[in-house]
This record gives C-alpha cells, sequence and structure tokens, in this order.
C-alpha cells in the first residue's frame, strides 16, 4: 500500500504519522543503547595488544560506568563515536550509561527494552548514580524505576531521583555538599552569541542572596543619578552597571575605561568582493562589522594582519613546529581535526599528519590540531590520515569507514567495504573545497586605548 504524502493527509493521519515518528525515534535510542553495550562488550581488556603494553601514550583499559561494570578498551568510543556521528566523550557516555543500565540498572533497562521508559530519563538516572556502588544503585533503579515512565513532569522526576540518591548513599550525599560548598568560583561563562556575554558567581545562597541585595541598592542609585541616560532606561540594564561600578570601585562620575585592564581579543573578518558584513570574535562567535564598529570601536586600537598565503608558509626541517607556523594552522583550522570532535583551545596539539619520523614535513599541510587523547588514537590505534590538501583531513577508521574533515565539519564519505549494501548512494557530488580567510584583524594589547 503506498504511502500517502503528508500534503494529501488528514489531520487524524498527520497525528498518526507523528506518532510513528515518535515511536521510531523511541525505539531507536533504546537500540543505540543496546548496541553501544554490545560494543563495550567486545572491546573488553583482553582486546589489548600485549606487544604495546607499557609503550607512553598506547591504549589501556578504562572503567567508563559506575562500579562493578568491566573495563573497556580507551579508544573503543573514538570508532563508535565517528560512525553514530558524536564526539569520543559523547560516545563514551553512551557506553557508560548502557553499561550501567545492564549491570546496575536491571528494572530500569527491562522497562527501556519493552518501549515503557524512555532512553533520556533511563540515561539521566544512571549519570546520577555513576559513584553509587551496585546496591546503591540498585536500590535507586527499584525506587524510581515505576514513575520513568513519564507519569510526572521532568521536574518533579528530576527531584525524585536526586531524593532517592541521597537516600541511597547519605555519606556521599555529605561528601557531595562539603565539594560543593568549596567549590566556589566567579568566572565568564562559555557560550556567547551575538557579542553578549555571562558572568557567573557560584557560591552559597547567603553570599548569592547578599550580592543580589548590592545590586538591587546599587542600581537604585544609578537609576537617581542618571534619570536621563538612554545607555540605563531599563532596570536590566541598570543592575549590569550597577554590578560593573561595584566591580571596579568605580563612582557614577568615573571613566569606566580608565579602569579596565588591558585585553587582547582576536577579530577574523574578510576582504574583497565575496566579503560579508560578518566577522568572528575567537572566543565568542560571529558578530557583524556595525557590532565591530560601534561597540569595540571606541574602546580598542586595531592592528590590522593580512593573511594572503597561509599554505605559502615555508616548511621547517626540524620537527619542532614554529610559532609562525601554529598561528597560521589556528587561522586555518581552529577546530580539532578528529571526526566530530569539538575542542577549539589554541592549547590543542600540532599534529603532523605523516609523521616527521617518516619523512613528513613540518609544514602547512602537513599539520592538524588535535586534543592529546585524539593525538594518542590517531598514533597508536588503527586509524589512518591524509591531508590531500591543507586543511583538508581524509580520516579512515579500523573497519574501513571515511570521515572528511574540514572547516565546515565532518562528513561520512560513502566509500566503505560495506557500501554495497547500499545501491542507491547519494549522488550529490563530494566537493573539497580549500579555503583560506584572507584578513585577519587583532585588536591590540594596549586596549581600552582608542586610536
Amino acid at each position: 500500500m503506498q504511502q500517502l504524502a503528508l500534503e494529501e493527509m488528514s489531520e487524524d493521519q498527520v497525528l498518526d504519522f507523528a506518532g510513528a515518528c515518535a515511536d521510531t525515534v523511541w525505539r531507536a535510542e533504546a537500540d543505540l543503547l543496546r548496541a553501544a553495550y554490545q560494543w563495550s562488550v567486545i572491546h573488553t581488556a583482553d582486546r589489548l595488544d600485549s606487544h604495546w603494553a607499557g609503550v607512553h601514550g598506547s591504549e589501556r583499559v578504562r572503567r567508563l560506568g559506575g562500579p562493578g561494570v568491566p573495563e573497556v578498551t580507551e579508544f573503543a568510543a573514538a570508532e563508535l563515536g565517528a560512525r553514530i556521528g558524536r564526539s569520543p566523550y559523547a560516545a563514551a557516555r553512551l557506553i557508560a550509561d548502557a553499561q550501567d543500565l545492564h549491570h546496575r540498572h536491571p528494572q530500569l533497562w527491562a522497562r527501556v527494552e519493552a518501549g515503557e521508559v524512555r532512553a533520556s530519563y533511563a540515561r539521566d538516572v544512571v549519570s546520577k548514580t555513576r559513584d553509587l556502588q551496585p546496591e546503591e544503585a540498585a536500590y535507586v533503579d527499584a525506587a524510581v524505576v515505576e514513575s520513568a515512565d513519564g507519569r510526572i513532569p521532568w521536574s518533579r522526576f528530576e527531584a525524585l531521583v536526586e531524593a532517592k540518591v541521597a537516600q541511597a548513599a547519605p555519606e556521599l550525599a555529605r561528601e557531595a555538599e562539603e565539594r560543593a560548598a568549596k567549590a566556589t568560583f566567579a568566572k565568564k561563562c562559555r557560550g556567547e552569541a551575538h557579542g553578549m556575554g555571562s558572568y557567573l558567581v557560584h557560591a552559597d545562597v547567603a553570599t548569592i542572596d547578599a550580592i543580589e541585595a548590592a545590586v538591587a541598592m546599587r542600581a537604585e542609585q544609578v537609576a537617581e543619578s542618571c534619570p536621563d541616560d538612554p545607555d540605563l532606561a531599563t532596570e536590566d540594564q541598570r543592575r549590569v552597571h550597577a554590578f560593573l561600578l561595584m566591580v571596579t570601585g568605580a563612582t557614577d562620575d568615573t571613566d569606566i575605561a580608565d579602569l579596565l585592564p588591558r585585553v587582547e581579543l582576536f577579530v577574523h573578518t574578510y576582504a574583497g568582493p565575496d566579503a560579508e558584513d560578518v566577522a568572528r570574535v575567537e572566543g565568542h562567535g560571529p558578530v557583524t562589522h556595525a557590532w565591530v564598529r560601534d561597540l569595540l570601536g571606541p574602546k580598542a586600537r586595531f592592528t590590522i594582519r593580512p593573511v594572503l598565503d597561509l599554505a605559502g608558509q615555508a616548511p621547517v626541517d626540524a620537527w619542532e613546529i614554529p610559532d609562525r607556523h601554529r598561528q597560521a594552522v589556528h587561522l586555518m583550522t581552529p577546530a580539532d581535526t578528529f571526526p566530530y570532535a569539538s575542542s577549539t583551545s589554541r592549547s590543542m596539539d600540532i599534529d603532523h599528519t605523516k609523521p616527521h619520523a617518516q619523512g613528513g614535513i613540518s609544514g602547512i599541510g602537513n599539520y592538524g590540531p588535535t586534543t592529546r587523547r585524539h593525538h594518542r588514537i590517531k598514533t597508536h590505534a588503527i586509524w589512518q590520515i591524509r591531508q590531500p590538501f591543507p586543511g583538508i583531513y581524509v580520516w579512515r577508521d579500523p573497519h574501513g569507514a571515511h570521515y572528511l574533515v574540514d572547516h565546515t565539519g565532518t562528513r561520512r564519505i560513502p566509500s566503505t567495504p560495506h557500501a554495497a549494501q547500499h545501491p542507491d548512494p547519494p549522488q550529490k557530488p563530494l566537493v573539497l573545497d580549500v579555503w583560506y580567510p584572507p584578513f585577519d584583524i587583532q585588536l591590540d594589547p594596549d586596549y581600552p586605548h582608542v586610536a
């Protein structure tokens, strides 16, 4: 029977179709957990090659789940993650959750397999019980399994799980409170967008209430002293300004720029006929040129550094990587080159794609940033990598699947040994387009002086 197109369906049929899609997702999430568990069964400690035992950086075994679950070979998560389009870290969490469900939460897992509990609910429970002993985890399993099917709202279910975890291991709960009491911080948060950021203070409730009262009182004073300032028209604007005055020790008559420390930002923008009205502040995300002009213009002095030919950097004979090469690699490839990896830190390893000991040059076109673990996977596991063009990385996992990593992210290349099982592969050609940002702006450390 031919299925109707969505446009031809009645309201009831659209709802039935949506429900069937949701059921498919529900079953697929449970199947993914089953696959992750089987992957852990395959990759137990006896899979390690004794030839590499004791070699620095070689693969080891790790316990991903809670106490009582078997250890897993360290690099197994990288293979699974690449195949399902997730980072090795996310895949390791999936394996850990699957192992805990099988070994430590059998009642909850039975309901997941029966289609009665969402995998996401079950995974939340096991993540909160990871530090518990097996008998303590079993107590939580029995206490929450009935309510895990969505019969109560998510907020109430979270509260139930937290309470049962505390009841199962009161000493651990007390230790967690003591650790939390010491884990105070005041820091800038990640996740900036549209040129905005956040600053988070984490402390005990009494301290936070005192800060709240002080900011509210100072904001009232700002409203009285600056009633006509358009930049302080709303209460939120006044509260932010009040907080700035408090932390800098300024008064209403002080020029804030005179109190701010020197700050260095990297702003990437582009010139030429194809230029867009968008720049990228490193570590912050995209902003418009108008934002750079209006917000940074009055507060910063700009040093313009054109980047015309990143690939034209002359290679060197030594294994060590010059700073100018590191800067060029970061501009061309700012993210970890391992499939689906997420790090954009400037402190990553700069790895030789073809090892220097095997004749690989120390130059652009043979470099790629990776985290230390991904560097070890590339060195000691059976992964292969080629860089056919500068900034274009083709990885092959131990099972023959290929992944292309470039400035746009990761794509699976449909050319694995199992491709014959798929008679109708996508017909869209794979285009390898090499892109070099031709223009780079770095803000001078003399900020906040104006040019």
